[in-house]
Order: structure tokens, then sequence, then C-alpha cells
């Protein structure tokens, strides 16, 4: 298979986009990444997509997001896999061009949701689950997770501000990045006043959802322009994988089982191990998820995974930065655009584009897009290239 190179890059802020349409985030996204390629010309558009039918009673996005890019007459359609159809788009993309399929496509992840009210928005986010099983009954993502959360704190032992570390880090973080929601770092005393979603869990727990589009441009190192300015960043690895989506149908619902087989054959494909990467990009939908996803990559014991937060390993400077930009947590979570925003964020990191948030070693990152409760996991390995 081919070189794969991320040859162009665009994203909109994340926000409450009043006055902007899904079609209008979209093409904005596409046409910054196309300008960062160099206008190169794609074959294909892969769009990532969750919740346009309900919220905004439209699909056919391949149509409608092309028209108003510019690139009519292309092959583009929209692929679903809740949180993580960002990533599962860009999934898509780099396979097309790896098999040369294609020479040049592009991917985006759009979402468009401040036009509901929040209590609709939950609803149709919990669709990320079992409609028979768990939405039925009353369940929704936050309950869910908060299940969760209680159980690991209980069977591990693990005190209730231990989760404050991945709020912290991440508005630190978001503090830096003009793109995101929230721009200032938060203290401890705010996390510990704030009002409870759905106990254990908080309000800073949680991801806020909001709207943004964000865009790559895939192709062939041997497509780039004579005069291309970046250094290149190549995909080395590529990885999606699913689980039983209802929890009571998991053997063990504390195990990420598709996280850990997604960063195995990722990782596997790149010819690393988990502790080959300089960081790590992953979904922080909820805090508690980071130390679940920790673990499912190795990168910790069972039920350890927040003592990592606690050491400072997951600051900028130190040995496994996560969520450099901020993450869902600080950046905003735009549902389905959060793995290509993900990918964009990591590109920076490894072009050294990072800004007041640039990592002193950026060679090779980790981006992971969990759908739901990890029943679908996607993992891409990304490295800056010297060919």
């Amino acid at each position: 298979m081919t070189e794969v190179i991320i040859a162009g890059i665009g994203q909109t802020p994340v926000g409450e986009h009043w006055e902007l349409s899904l079609r209008t985030l979209a093409a904005r996204a596409i046409r910054a990444a196309l300008r960062d390629a160099g206008d190169l010309q794609p074959q294909a558009v892969y769009i990532g997509n969750f919740l346009s039918s309900q919220i905004i009673h439209q699909s056919n996005l391949g149509a409608l997001i092309t028209t108003n890019s510019g690139l009519e007459g292309l092959e583009a359609f929209t692929l679903e896999a809740a949180n993580a159809s960002g990533a599962a788009a860009f999934r898509m993309g780099y396979l097309a061009v790896a098999s040369g399929y294609v020479d040049t496509a592009v991917v985006v992840g759009v979402e468009k949701v401040s036009d509901v009210a929040p209590q609709e928005l939950e609803a149709y986010a919990a669709q990320a689950m079992d409609y028979d099983y768990e939405i039925m009954q009353g369940l929704t993502l936050s309950a869910q997770a908060a299940l969760l959360m209680r159980r690991y704190m209980h069977e591990f032992d693990v005190p209730r501000e231990a989760f404050a570390a991945y709020p912290m880090l991440a508005h630190a973080n978001a503090a830096g990045n003009p793109n995101a929601y929230f721009r200032r770092p938060m203290k401890l005393e705010s996390y510990q006043r704030a009002g409870m979603v759905a106990d254990p869990l908080n309000l800073f727990d949680t991801a806020p959802l909001l709207d943004g589009a964000a865009a790559v441009v895939l192709t062939r190192s041997g497509k780039l322009p004579a005069d291309y300015p970046h250094p290149l960043v190549r995909v080395v690895g590529s990885s999606l994988v699913t689980d039983a989506i209802s929890l009571h149908d998991r053997p063990d619902p504390l195990a990420f089982r598709a996280a850990a087989l997604s960063v195995e054959r990722a990782c596997r494909q790149a010819g690393i191990l988990p502790e080959d990467i300089d960081f790590f990009e992953l979904s922080d939908n909820y805090s508690f998820y980071a130390p679940l996803a920790l673990e499912a990559a190795g990168f910790a014991k069972r039920g350890e995974g927040w003592k990592l937060a606690q050491s400072g390993a997951h600051a900028r400077g130190g040995r496994l930065p996560l969520n450099t930009m901020g993450g869902a947590q600080g950046r905003g979570n735009p549902l389905a655009a959060s793995g290509v925003y993900q990918i964009v964020e990591a590109v920076q990191q490894l072009r050294g584009h990072a800004g007041d948030n640039q990592l002193a070693r950026a060679h090779r990152a980790m981006t992971q897009s969990l759908g739901g409760a990890a029943g679908t996991a996607v993992t891409h390995i990304l490295e800056r290239w010297q060919p």
C-alpha cells in the first residue's frame, strides 16, 4: 500500500454557531483544508455526521456539501458511527487513497446541534446506545457514564476528586487553542462547586455538545505540489473495531474491548508499541472515559489509569501528553466532527504549528475516537515523515 499523506487541514471554531448552517460550516473547513494542501483536486469526499437527519432534517449530505464546497460531480457519501463518525470517515478516506482507488480524498466531520433545546439534543445523542434495551428504559449517555464511573470508583476505591485532573488539563490546554470553546484554565474549586449532571458525574465531567466542522486532505506522496510548504505527516496505522453496543452484553463493562483492539491493530500496522507514541488525543466526552481508554491502550493496569493524571504524566511536558489542544472537554464536543478535529490537532503538533501548545517532542501521535461507550473505537497512528 502507498504512503498516505495528510496534505491539508482546516477547521472552524467550535461553538454555538446560530448564524451558520451545516453546509456553510462544512464548506469553510473543506476550503481551508484544500488551500492548506496547495489546492489539490480530490476525486472523493467522505463525510462524518451523526445527527443531521434528526436535528436539521437533512440527509444526502454528499450532494449538499460537495455542491456548497465547489466540488460538484465527485463521489461523496456520509459515514455514521455515532460520536466516532468523523474518525470512521477518515478511515474510509485513508483506505481509498492507500488502495490506489483515488489519488486524493477530502474527509470532513461536521455537526450542527445548536438548533434544538438541550433536552432534545440529549435524546438525539442517546442514539449511540441500544434503543430497545437502554434508551427505552430511560438511560441517557450521561447516566450511562455515571453508572460506569460509580462502578469504577467502587471497584477500585478511587476518590471522586481524582477525576478533576482531566477537565483541569483540558481547560488549561484549550486556553492556547484559538478554535476552542473554553479559553481559560479552570481551578479545582470550580470543579468542586459544579452541579451534578448524573451523580457522581458533574457538569465539568461532561463535554458540551456544540457546532463545528474539521476537514483534512489525504493524498499520495507523489501527488504533492513541488512547492508544498509543510513538514510531511503520514498515516501509518488505522483500525476500526466494534463491540456490543449494550453494556449488559459485555462480560466486563469497565473494559473497553474495542478500544483495546483498535490500539493493538493500529500499532501492529505501524510497527510500533503504544509506548512509542509522543502524545495521545483520546475521547474525553466524559472525563471518566480517559482512564478507561488509557487502561485499554495498555498505558496503565486495570483500575489504575487515573493515577497517571495525578502524577502529572499527561501535561504537555509529561511522559504521555493528552489532548494537547483541549480535547472535547476544552475545545468542545461537536460529536461526529470530534474525530477529525483530533486528526487536525495532531497534525498541528507534528508539523510544529501548535503555537503556545507546541510539544517539545512531537514525532508520532495516536488518536482515538469512541462511538458511545466504546461500542465503536477508531484509532489512528500519525507520524512526521522525512522520505
